[in-house]
Formats: C-alpha cells, sequence, structure tokens
C-alpha cells in the first residue's frame, strides 16, 4: 500500500470511530472505590449500638453550658477524655492555646417584676458580665439615650435604677413551623453554582461609629451607678426563646469591666414592660444576680484524641466540632451535637476494628462562639499562618478536616467549599448512604464554623449540610438550646456517615484534592488598599 493510500485508510478510520465517539476526551477522574463491607460494619455498630445519646446526654444535663474557659467547659472536657480513652482512642490530652481571658461562669438568677403586677421574667445574664450585690429592687426608666448629648442631659438621674436600652420590638405571629426539614427543591438548590455579581464596594455606613457609642454608653450607665441594663431578645427569636451571648470583649480584660449587669429578657416581656412606662404606669423589678469571675487560667485549651494510623501514620484525618457554648441553655445542638456525634464516629471506628491506614485524628474546639479561636490557634501551630501563608510540615499530611456544627438535623450532603475536584470522590462515598437521606454534594461554601480555619489556609475542610430542624428559629444560642431539642435517629446516622467518610479518606491511596493556596492575608489587605 502507497503512503497516501495508508494516511487516507487511517483517516477513514479515524472518521469511522468519530462516528461512534463524537470526539476525543481526556479520561474523567474515576470514582473511588467504595468499602461496602466496612460500611456494613459501621452501620450495624451505629444504629444498633449507638453511645450518642448518652454522650450528649452528659454533656448537656450533667455539665450543662460550656462557655469557653468556665469551669464547666473543663469539667465536662475531663469527662469527655476518660470516656476517648476508655473507648481506646491514643494520645487523648489536651492543648492549650490563648491567651483566652478570664472565665466566668453564672451561680444565681432571679429576675421578677414586682410592680405594679407581680410576674416572673424569662431573662437570663449576657455572660461576662458582673451580678448584682444580692437581691436588688428597683425602678425601671426607659430614658432613650441615643446621643452624647443625650447623655449630658441624663446625668445624675439614673443611679440606682434598672434601664432598658431600647423600644419594644415587633412580635410577629408564627404562621410557619418552628422545626422543619429541607425540601427536594432546597436541596436542589443548594446543587447550583453561586455567582456574585457585585457590582462595588458598597457597604453599610455607621457600623464602628455605632459600636463605639455603644461602648461609651455601656460605661456611661455604669459611672451613673445603674443596676442593671434590661434588652429585649433577638426579634428571630420570639415565643419565649430568648437568645442570649456575650459582652463584647470584657473576656479579654484582666480587672472587672467597667459596665453593668447586663440582663436579656423575652420580647414579649420587655414589651410589656416598656408599654407600662409608655403608659406612664411605674414598673419596679427585684434581680439577684450572682456572676463570677476565674481569673486563673487565662489559657483555653482544645480537646484531641487519636486512632493510629498503619503504614501511613504520619498522614491525618481529622473530625472536629466545638465543644464550647453559650450559658443560657445547656448547648444541645450548639454544640453538645456536634462533639457527640464526633465522638461517636471515634467510638464506632475502634469498636469496629476496622483498619485504617491514616492516623485519624478528634479535636473538641473551644473559643468557636468567640471567633473560631480555638481552631484557628491550632491550625496556625500545625499547619500554616494565614496571615503570612508560611506552610508547616503538617499542612502536606492533611488529607482531610470534616466538621459537625449544624445543629441536631440529620447529614443531606456535604458542602464542597468551592472544592470541584472532590465531588467524584465524596459522591462515591455518598451513594450507600442515599437511604439515610444523604443525597446533594453543594459546591457552596459555609461559613461561622472551625472547617473555616482549614479551608482558609487551603486546606480540604468539609461541612455537612444537615437539616434545619429548629436551628436557626428556636434553639441556636437560645434559653431553648437543651437536650430535648435533640433528635436521636438523626445524630446516630450522622455519626455513621462521618465515621465512613473518615474510614475512607483514612484508606484512600492519595490525600484529598486541594484548591489552590490563597494569598497571604496581609498582601491581600495590602492590595485591596492600594
Amino acid at each position: 500500500m502507497k503512503p497516501h493510500f495508508l494516511a487516507v485508510a487511517l483517516v477513514s478510520l479515524v472518521l469511522s470511530v468519530a462516528g461512534a465517539v463524537p470526539f476525543a476526551q481526556a479520561p474523567g477522574p474515576r470514582p473511588d472505590t467504595v468499602d461496602l463491607a466496612a460500611i456494613q460494619l459501621i452501620k450495624d455498630e451505629g444504629l444498633q449500638r449507638s453511645q450518642v445519646m448518652d454522650t450528649a446526654w452528659n454533656l448537656t444535663e450533667v455539665f450543662g453550658p460550656r462557655l469557653t474557659n468556665s469551669p464547666a467547659v473543663r469539667a465536662a472536657a475531663e469527662w469527655a477524655a476518660r470516656r476517648l480513652t476508655g473507648w481506646g482512642l491514643a494520645n487523648v490530652r489536651q492543648e492549650t492555646w490563648g491567651p483566652f481571658g478570664r472565665g466566668w461562669a453564672n451561680e444565681m438568677f432571679t429576675a421578677t417584676v414586682v410592680a405594679p403586677q407581680p410576674f416572673p421574667l424569662i431573662a437570663a445574664p449576657r455572660a461576662w458580665t458582673p451580678g448584682t450585690t444580692g437581691p436588688v429592687t428597683a425602678d425601671v426608666v426607659a430614658p432613650n439615650i441615643r446621643t452624647d448629648q443625650d447623655m449630658a442631659a441624663w446625668s445624675g438621674k439614673l443611679g440606682g435604677k434598672i434601664v432598658l436600652l431600647g423600644a419594644p420590638v415587633d412580635v410577629r405571629p408564627l404562621f410557619t413551623p418552628l422545626g422543619r426539614r429541607f425540601t427536594g427543591q432546597e436541596l436542589a438548590d443548594l446543587e447550583t453554582q453561586p455567582i456574585n455579581a457585585g457590582r462595588g464596594r458598597g457597604g453599610r455606613a455607621g457600623g464602628p461609629a455605632n459600636a463605639d457609642f455603644n461602648q461609651r454608653y455601656m460605661q456611661y450607665l455604669a459611672k451613673e451607678g445603674v443596676v442593671a441594663t434590661i434588652e429585649p431578645a433577638s426579634g428571630r427569636n420570639d415565643h419565649g426563646a430568648i437568645l442570649v451571648t456575650g459582652s463584647p470583649a470584657t473576656y479579654r480584660d484582666t480587672s472587672p469591666p467597667v459596665v453593668t449587669p447586663q440582663i436579656v429578657i423575652a420580647s414579649e416581656h420587655y414589651n410589656r414592660i416598656a408599654r407600662l412606662l409608655a403608659g406612664k404606669v411605674p414598673v419596679q423589678l427585684e434581680l439577684n444576680v450572682r456572676n463570677r469571675f476565674f481569673d486563673q487560667p487565662l489559657d483555653a485549651f482544645n480537646l484531641l484524641g487519636e486512632i493510629p494510623g498503619t503504614d501511613r501514620a504520619d498522614e491525618v484525618v481529622m473530625l472536629g466540632a466545638h465543644f464550647d457554648s453559650w450559658h443560657a441553655g445547656t448547648g444541645a445542638t450548639d454544640n453538645a451535637a456536634g462533639s457527640a456525634v464526633m465522638m461517636e464516629a471515634m467510638r464506632i471506628l475502634k469498636t469496629t476494628g476496622l483498619r485504617m491506614r491514616r492516623t485519624i485524628r478528634l479535636a473538641l474546639w473551644t473559643g468557636e462562639e468567640q471567633g473560631l479561636l480555638g481552631s484557628r490557634a491550632y491550625v496556625k501551630q500545625q499547619f500554616a499562618d494565614r496571615d503570612t501563608m508560611a506552610l508547616r510540615p503538617g499542612h502536606a499530611k492533611l488529607a482531610a478536616y470534616y466538621n459537625m456544627d449544624n445543629g441536631t438535623g440529620a447529614v443531606r450532603g456535604v458542602y464542597l467549599q468551592g472544592n470541584e475536584a472532590v465531588r467524584p470522590v465524596f459522591a462515591s462515598w455518598t451513594e450507600p448512604f442515599n437511604n439515610l437521606g444523604m443525597t446533594t454534594l453543594s459546591v457552596r461554601s459555609t461559613m461561622g464554623s472551625d472547617q473555616v480555619a482549614f479551608d482558609e489556609v487551603g486546606l480540604p475542610g468539609f461541612q455537612f449540610i444537615q437539616d434545619p430542624v429548629e436551628y436557626g428559629t428556636h434553639s441556636h444560642h437560645t434559653n431553648m438550646d437543651v437536650f430535648d431539642r435533640l433528635q436521636a435517629e438523626d445524630l446516630m446516622k450522622n455519626a455513621v456517615i462521618v465515621a465512613a467518610f473518615a474510614y475512607h479518606t483514612a484508606n484512600r491511596e492519595a490525600l484529598l484534592p486541594r484548591k489552590p493556596l490563597p494569598r497571604p492575608r496581609q498582601a491581600s489587605t495590602a492590595a485591596a488598599t492600594q
């Protein structure tokens, strides 16, 4: 055959193949192998002999709220360490970080309207604020101070009074249920790619100025000798739920803060008092607030424990949840639920005796509620400095970090944090849990919890998508965040899913795909200001 005939024949062959396959494609990423035998063991242990609710019961009912650096969070961590050690985990320890600041605990609280008609208030003090000097009965006033000129006008008139901090709030009727699960359409929406079509640098004005005025106002009230301040719960949480956090930054102070006792009360009760005062009807309250500060230690801690790997033991898979909570409830859905699930996942893996090539490390963080402080301190120490992006040796050894901090709801999928390369991997690992309701892989990023500390230095850090249940409407940061709000079946399923993801990550041949490293934050900030 002559050369030109050979070329024609080759072209004909290519065209005939192209008729069956329109165009040549590069091979896509291959799905990961799923160990169905291991999943069967994990499901059996986690769904038939679960201890997740017993763990959650101890964290909430026995130890109560776990405010960072409080005696309660330290006692709960000591109990959790004993439980993890009893399950056979290795290297269980507390790693200190800080300084955080003073500890704080409320040891006594009563608040009652005594005139014109007595009734008890649904209320709680803000964390890191002082208490009263025993029971105090005082008149309530509503000065409506909004400017420095207002403060000057009220000077010398507020001593010995209880001050309302604002106008009545709008309490709306409940036309939708407080608790719900994701609909199919909502899950489908989560799978769509979000597009930011921002057109400028516009933003709200006046935020820092308002914060500065509020700080000066609180100091002014304390100097005036005000007994306490009263403020309504967030409008998001009416119907008897009060959202209570802390007084800004006072935990950082090593001397008593220059503020008064700060009390948050149910919106409905606040409005009744405000309306009585507006109608010229005098109101008196009796308060008894015993708050205690703990000046030592100023350092906080994270609780860690491991299941050592085999041939790749120097590489690590991490599971984490924040251990700390706010104090009005017992920190059940936020975040004893996540802590108990991650502890249970470790118990399942240890009890089944499954072989893991990489080490699996549990981390229970503190300081999350004050700004991801514990996880960020750990990431900076072990992996990378976000400001400079100087990497530590451990950065190359972390396979993945999985976080649990969306309440008690069942896992429905995973937020990929923009990491599309991990989609085919997770798609394979998700399939055996479709029958538990886990179907969704969302490219979107979710913020506000400890996976951010890992993601922001280029590490694969993931948060699970969970049914909202009552998280954002009733329990999150409120006095209703208690053991009764936990859903046992959801937590059991969640622990099984987490254990399976950890197992497959630990035994995967390669580390999980990563996004490109971010620019150093210092350089990004400098570029933005030029």
